[in-house]
């Protein structure tokens, strides 16, 4: 069967290049907890295809435990990227944007793996490499600040197992 094939039948347009299994993998709703920066928090995360199965999106939602008050989201979409790889891994695209607004979103890049994926998102600042991690039934998602000279220090880690969807609110 030739990709066009393949692709008309998932419901992409020609051409698309496929969002890879280990990003889809995600699908469906994730609960956890984990740190940022230190602090303590709970995390959700939703994750599922859009416009026609070409991109995936995860949206985070993360609160304090601490103080409720504080809170945060982030929308990421993933796509198929067509990029050289060296290896058998598929190059993966992705945006970021956050409950910081406008000017803190970055695009990334990355590489799937045999259990998760790599993304790296470049700020103006800083380098964050977030890597997705499927173990079993957990998923782990590690954050890491990467400096000029390669030292990563840790920025955000959590421990998510699968959980159910909230409803979504009924039609009047």
């Amino acid at each position: 069967m030739d990709f066009i094939d393949e692709a008309s039948r998932a419901g992409r347009e020609p051409g698309v290049v496929p969002v890879p299994f280990t990003v889809r993998a995600l699908e469906g709703c994730w609960s956890g907890s984990g740190h940022v920066m230190g602090k303590p928090v709970t995390t959700m995360l939703s994750a599922k295809p859009i416009v026609q199965d070409a991109l995936f999106v995860i949206d985070a939602a993360s609160v304090s435990k601490d103080d409720a008050s504080d809170r945060y989201s982030a929308h990421l979409i993933f796509g198929g990227a067509d990029q050289p790889s060296e290896s058998r891994a598929e190059p993966i695209s992705g945006f970021w944007a956050d409950s910081f607004g406008g000017a803190f979103t970055a695009t990334g890049q990355g590489l799937s793996r045999p259990d998760g994926f790599d993304m790296t998102y470049v700020y103006p600042d800083s380098v964050f490499l977030n890597r997705w991690r499927i173990e079993g039934d957990k998923l782990v998602w590690e954050i890491v600040a990467r400096d000029a000279d390669g030292r990563e220090t840790p920025f955000a880690l959590y421990s998510l197992a699968k959980a159910a969807c909230p409803l979504a609110p009924a039609s009047p």
